[in-house]
C-alpha cells in the first residue's frame, strides 16, 4: 500500500511538472524542453542528461532495473514522444529521432502506445497536439 501511494504521488508530481514544461516547450521556449527532460529524469530517479543520452534499449534496461518501469512507462513513453514532436517542429531532427526511438522502445517493452496520452494528460494533449 505504501509503495502504491508513493507511485501515485510521484506520478501526480510528474503530471503537474510535465504539463507546465510541455506548455512552455510547445510555446517555443527552449527551457521548456529541458524542463520536460528534467521531469522525465526525476520520474525515473536518474540524472536527466544521463538518462536521455542513453540508447533506447539502455533506457529501457535502466527502467527495468529501477523496479518502477511498469508503473511509470506510459508517462515516460508519452513525454518522450511529445518531446520528439516538439524537437522536430523546432528543426532538431537528431534529438527528435532519438526521443522517438526511446519512446518506441519504452512502448514496445512495457506495452504502451506513444500516441496515446495517459488519462491525466489527455486534455493538455488535445490542446497542444491536436489531431490533424
Amino acid at each position: 500500500m505504501l509503495q502504491r501511494d508513493y507511485v501515485l504521488e510521484i506520478i501526480g508530481q510528474f503530471v503537474e511538472g510535465v504539463s507546465r514544461a510541455l506548455l512552455r516547450a510547445a510555446g517555443g521556449e527552449r527551457a521548456g524542453l529541458v524542463e520536460t527532460e528534467q521531469q522525465i529524469g526525476e520520474l525515473l530517479e536518474l540524472d536527466h542528461e544521463t538518462a536521455l543520452s542513453l540508447a533506447p534499449d539502455s533506457l529501457v534496461t535502466m527502467m527495468v532495473l529501477s523496479g518502477m518501469g511498469d508503473s511509470v512507462a506510459e508517462y515516460v513513453c508519452y513525454a518522450l514522444d511529445r518531446l520528439a514532436r516538439i524537437y522536430e517542429q523546432q528543426g532538431d531532427e537528431d534529438t527528435a529521432g532519438l526521443r522517438r526511438l526511446q519512446a518506441k522502445a519504452v512502448g514496445e517493452s512495457f506495452g504502451c502506445d506513444p500516441a496515446v496520452a495517459p488519462a491525466e494528460l489527455r486534455e493538455l494533449d488535445a490542446e497542444l497536439f491536436p489531431k490533424a
